[in-house]
């Protein structure tokens, strides 16, 4: 394991107990936007990892982004949910519900209007831009 991605766990790990002690609700960095925590298993391992990720509210629905902070890779929950045969689990504030996800990838007929709404939510995608050539995948997540 490289020092980022235990740096990262870590960083997760903090913003997961964060969320959970105030019900979803994160100051600082975080306030005023909403944050999920996405569960997927490992479609490797099976092993159940969880993801604080920034969903920008879209019509119902909410878009969260496989930014990575703008690492030269997809995040492995991306493929994971693309690997997923049925609902995925969030906890969205003080409640842990199904939700339906569907990944939308550069390329998509969608994907400008969903990612550019998800950027204009998240300030920070600006600076994720410069550290890579990639372009994000989203994920439309709707609450069952």
């Amino acid at each position: 394991m490289s020092t980022s991605v235990g740096a990262m766990a870590s960083f997760n790990d903090t913003v997961i107990e964060n969320f959970r002690a105030n019900d979803g609700v994160l100051g600082g960095h975080w306030e005023g936007k909403t944050v999920l925590l996405l569960h997927t298993p490992g479609r490797k391992s099976g092993k159940n990892f969880v993801n604080p990720l920034v969903a920008a509210p879209f019509e119902g629905s909410y878009i969260v982004c496989g930014s990575a902070g703008g690492a030269p890779e997809d995040p492995q929950w991306v493929a994971n949910l693309e690997a997923l045969d049925g609902p995925a689990t969030i906890e969205l504030g003080a409640d842990t519900v199904e939700a339906d996800v569907r990944v939308v990838r550069p390329g998509s007929d969608d994907w400008e209007t969903l990612y550019g709404t998800w950027r204009e939510y998240w300030p920070d995608a600006a600076d994720y831009e410069t550290k890579t050539d990639r372009k994000f995948p989203v994920a439309v997540v709707t609450v069952r």
